[in-house]
């Protein structure tokens, strides 16, 4: 049967809402102020980034991010730079602003070599601004948040006499405290930061002084080193989050292919070594570019997790973005299978430095990419849908239309073949099996609605102990395998393919993982940057055959066959896994 085509995709950043900016857009942090609009807060400038003239604003909305006021200058575009600005919201009202200031005016600063660049957004004081009326006038004076020199600083060209730093964490309260970090440099060259690493700062009274002058701060971890992978390296763009029991969670960003992240257990004053942060303590490792890694806890005391879900070590590649979610188990984050969260058609548009909005029950998510920043409201079922993984065992029944358990593969040579939905208007398909294979041979075809032309599908074994699918209109192909090494042989297996005609993605789940490139080989041969795969746009009717082939070449047993034309979420994935091979019956 024909499946209805589907509405515009929500994650398509471009269906998203504007916020506005006067050409340079970025980190658009929203707070929900105690009157209850929307106060946005971002760094903008008719340049681009980095160029004369880059400075703060605050814009409100009061439809939920729909519609914005005129931006007001939290510091003007005439004045020395003003970069990187992240607000807090306190439970009294008060608005503070936090952000990095050329207070010296500075107009070059020295590379590690001692040449002169031009850019100067990232060097001076760290200072806040507040606002008594929800972010629509803001004070006159700044206020200093004292940087101590550390030996990042004093290994810097200046000796330490010039602080370089920026920042990207959202403040936190956390046990009537106020916490927020920034990532020091210590030289720039060659990808313009060669090393950093994070400090926090907490203060027990900025919410109760009646003067924020007179606010004390702490920069913590004591001594000399901040919180990196070793000293020298790129360890950057730290954020936090509050745990029970005055716990801090932190994750950063770094140049090994992986983000970091490392606990506190007294506030922030210590931490435990920091490590790659792994799905589960001990377990398989995040991936991730060098790219903003942002995490959040809602009001209910869940997290969530933004990054770019691959093993790149450069600043490229960041589109789609992924989300994970997770709550606390013993002090220990334990995250969720990953989820597309936001795309752009384009690959090459990178989507970063977004912000969580959460306002009775809804959730929204802000984003960047350098040019055009958008408010995104997010269907609050994926993110309760990641917070249940591993819970859920509820069969996925939307879009089936093809079921055969065990008895009926084998009697069943063929099966009429549904029309499925065309993927370069936004279609897609799921294709759920368990299976045994008692050889791992490449080549055999598990499934095959493939013509004579070639269109059609076909799920196949693949080199390296991996399945395989293929996907073609007769003109346009695209194939992608599960991670290598990962079928093994008379083991049962449960595999979902899925293609996404909005991302324009194929990934694979298997056994309730989502795969992400890392490979079972020795040696971790056959290893991918992508554990997912994109096919072109203009692949269309991958139908084939009114009649689909079942297990013609298997070596092994088919346990069962589910077709859906639609591509399930990788939550549902996971559920289809934990509800067994006989669907929870």
């Amino acid at each position: 049967m024909a499946s209805e085509m589907p509405s515009p995709d929500p994650r398509n950043i471009r269906s998203g809402w504007e916020v506005p900016s006067e050409n340079y857009a970025d980190q658009p942090y929203v707070v929900v102020t105690k009157q209850g609009h929307w106060l946005c807060t971002l760094t903008t400038g008719r340049g681009q980034e980095g160029q004369a003239g880059q400075h703060i604003v605050a814009a409100t909305s009061t439809d939920r991010g729909r519609t914005w006021s005129r931006p007001v200058n939290i510091e003007p575009a005439d004045g020395p730079e003003a970069s990187w600005v992240v607000p807090l919201v306190a439970p009294g009202g008060r608005v503070f602003a936090f952000y990095t200031y050329n207070a010296e005016n500075r107009r070059t600063v020295k590379d590690a070599a001692g040449r002169p660049i031009a850019r100067v957004d990232t060097l001076g004081r760290y200072v806040f601004k507040v606002s008594d009326d929800g972010g629509r006038t803001w004070s006159a004076r700044r206020y200093e948040v004292p940087i101590r020199t550390t030996a990042i600083d004093r290994g810097n060209v200046y000796g330490g006499e010039v602080k370089l730093f920026w920042n990207v964490c959202k403040p936190i309260v956390a046990g009537g405290a106020v916490l927020t970090a920034i990532h020091k440099v210590g030289n720039f060259g060659p990808g313009f930061m060669v090393s950093s690493e994070g400090f926090l700062f907490r203060s027990e009274d900025l919410l109760t002084a009646a003067d924020p002058a007179q606010a004390t701060w702490t920069m913590w971890p004591a001594g000399e080193q901040g919180l990196h992978t070793r000293p020298g390296a790129v360890s950057d763009e730290h954020n936090l989050v509050a745990l029970s029991g005055g716990g801090v969670f932190c994750m950063f960003r770094t140049t090994t292919g992986h983000p970091w992240c490392t606990y506190s257990r007294d506030g922030g004053r210590t931490w435990e070594d920091p490590a790659p942060a792994a799905f589960a303590p001990g377990g398989r490792l995040f991936r991730h570019p060098r790219a903003c890694p942002r995490i959040w806890r809602t009001q209910a005391g869940e997290f969530l997790f933004w990054f770019h879900n691959h093993g790149g070590r450069s600043y490229a590649d960041r589109n789609p973005a992924w989300i994970v979610g997770s709550v606390e188990k013993d002090g220990r984050i334990h995250w969720s299978q990953p989820e597309v969260l936001l795309y752009d058609p384009d690959p090459k548009v990178r989507i970063s430095y977004p912000d969580l909005v959460e306002q009775d029950g809804r959730y929204w998510v802000t984003e960047t990419q350098k040019s055009v920043a958008r408010v995104h409201e997010i269907d609050a079922a994926l993110l309760k849908g990641l917070w249940a993984q591993g819970e859920a065992r509820t069969l996925a029944t939307k879009g089936l239309v093809i079921s055969l358990d065990a008895a009926q593969c084998a009697a069943t040579g063929t099966v009429v073949m549904p029309r499925l939905p065309d993927p370069s208007q936004g279609g897609g398909l799921a294709i759920d099996l368990w299976l045994t294979l008692g050889d791992l041979a490449a080549g055999q075809v598990v499934l095959d609605s493939r013509t004579e032309g070639g269109a059609g599908l076909a799920v196949t074994t693949g080199p390296d102990a991996t399945l395989q699918l293929s996907l073609s209109d007769g003109k346009t192909a695209a194939e992608w395998a599960s991670d290598a090494g990962r079928i093994e042989k008379g083991r049962r297996h449960h595999v979902v393919f899925i293609a996404d005609g909005g991302p324009k993605l194929i990934t694979v789940v298997l056994d309730d993982v989502l795969c992400d490139g890392t490979s079972a080989l020795p040696a971790g041969r056959g290893t991918r940057q992508f554990g997912w795969g994109r096919f072109p746009a203009a692949l269309g009717d991958v139908t084939g055959r009114r009649q689909l082939r079942i297990a013609p070449s298997l070596k092994g047993t088919l346990h069962s066959l589910r077709l859906y034309a639609r591509p399930l979420r990788t939550s549902e994935a996971v559920a289809n896994f934990h509800a067994g091979l006989h669907g929870g019956r």
